[in-house]
């Protein structure tokens, strides 16, 4: 096996007395996507929020391509090549496409003292290019988050994670309360990931996507791991048994 994009060994949280993640062990290989699934309360959340630096492990240790990080922030992820699509807030519904998908990262014509202008053509352009490489037909880059439907703005979050070359593309609950077709797409996102040598953490509840775009299934039930085998290793009776 290659060596692991990421590793964690034997993470732990504690929030106020209640035990949420148990001692997982748990390794991520390059080019793989890799399907979370498992109930609420089972640990995922906690997991992934661990791994994009949202919050912080109790205990125990995460290396990326073999070197021991801490991830203390969003931005410690970010620069680790680590990108996370949350469900409802990876964009910003009131600002532009450009704006939304450099947010954190504008490119400055000139800054001093962590102040400057904003290089809007260039935003401008690279976002036409970035969201066609994603095979998104979106009118303009200028046109607001807010106006597009749930799958666009999936798109253009995927479309955010490959420009900036991420490393791990982390996809909490991605086809939540998208129509039938748009959730096609999205899944096909997922699939395509390998190919742009992207690894892929695809969380969700319903396991019919996790089986229809990913290479290796983990479940997770009261803050451990209860199952990790290749999709075509197991079945959804298996997956339901342990959960």
């Amino acid at each position: 096996m290659a060596q692991p994009i990421i590793s964690v060994r034997n993470l732990h949280k504690w929030y106020s007395g209640v035990h949420a993640l148990r001692g997982v062990t748990l390794d991520f290989a390059p080019n793989e996507a890799v399907g979370l699934v498992g109930d609420n309360g089972a640990g995922k959340s906690t997991l992934i929020n661990i791994l994009s630096g949202a919050q912080t492990a109790s205990e125990g240790e995460i290396s990326v391509e073999g070197q021991p990080v801490n991830i203390a922030n969003p931005r410690d992820a970010m620069d680790l090549g680590i990108e996370t699509i949350y469900q409802y807030n990876s964009m910003v519904p009131t600002m532009s496409i450009a704006r939304n998908l450099f947010i954190g990262r504008e490119p400055m014509k000139f800054s001093l003292l962590g102040l400057g202008v904003m290089d809007r053509k260039k935003m401008a352009d690279e976002s036409v290019k970035a969201i066609a490489d994603v095979d998104l037909h979106l009118r303009s880059p200028d046109a607001l988050v807010g106006e597009l439907s749930g799958g666009q703005r999936q798109g253009v979050a995927i479309a955010r994670a490959m420009h900036f070359k991420s490393k791990v593309m982390i996809l909490d609950e991605p086809t939540n309360h998208l129509a039938v077709k748009e959730t096609g797409k999205v899944i096909g996102f997922v699939r395509s990931l390998k190919e742009l040598n992207i690894t892929g953490i695809f969380i969700s509840h319903n396991i019919h996507h996790v089986f229809d775009c990913c290479d290796r299934i983990v479940a997770m039930a009261r803050g451990e791991i209860v199952l990790d085998k290749r999709t075509d290793d197991t079945s959804m009776d298996e997956i339901l048994d342990v959960l």
